[in-house]
């Protein structure tokens, strides 16, 4: 039975959310699943990926292959860093404590990576509103200085001091 890793769609037209799953690659794409491995809503900016790390390095280990757009999400996550990892543990190359530190290393630094999307995301939409209510106070300005009647002079004082000069 060849075990597939891939995306299982759900939520409504138009806005696609998606579990990560373990599946039978004989199952329909959104049937019988062997495990639910995560969730991935791309609804979101940056999309938001929720993964067991673990759970799928074992099912990537006992041999099961992730479609190509289940592989991008493994990798952004780390899990094929991991597993490249624990090869290197079971060759020798280094320890199991070096392989942790260095994923957590890696890790880290792909959250600085995120947060500094998403904090840039959100200094953009700061701007842009703060544009967008500056051209909107120009524009109520522009609109009370035409809608303000103007201050005519009366000629009726000025017909007053002439008649006042007359006599």
């Amino acid at each position: 039975m060849p075990v597939k890793i891939r995306l299982q769609r759900h939520g409504k037209k138009g806005k696609p959310f998606y579990w990560i799953v373990a599946a039978d690659a004989r199952s329909k794409r959104d049937g019988k699943y062997l495990e639910k491995l995560g969730t991935y809503n791309p609804n979101t900016n940056p999309a938001t990926v929720n993964l067991d790390v673990d759970g799928t390095v074992t099912w990537l280990e006992n041999g099961a292959q992730p479609t190509d757009t289940a592989r991008n999400l493994l990798s952004y996550k780390g899990v094929m860093m991991k597993k490249h990892l624990k090869g290197g543990v079971l060759k020798g190359a280094f320890t199991e404590e070096q392989a942790e530190e260095k994923f957590n290393a890696w890790l880290s630094e792909k959250e600085g990576k995120i947060s500094g999307k998403a904090s840039g995301l959100q200094a953009d939409a700061d701007a842009m509103a703060a544009k967008a209510l500056e051209a909107e106070k120009a524009v109520n300005e522009a609109r009370i200085a035409a809608n303000t009647p103007e201050v005519v002079e009366e000629p009726a004082a000025e017909s007053a001091d002439a008649t006042e000069e007359e006599e």
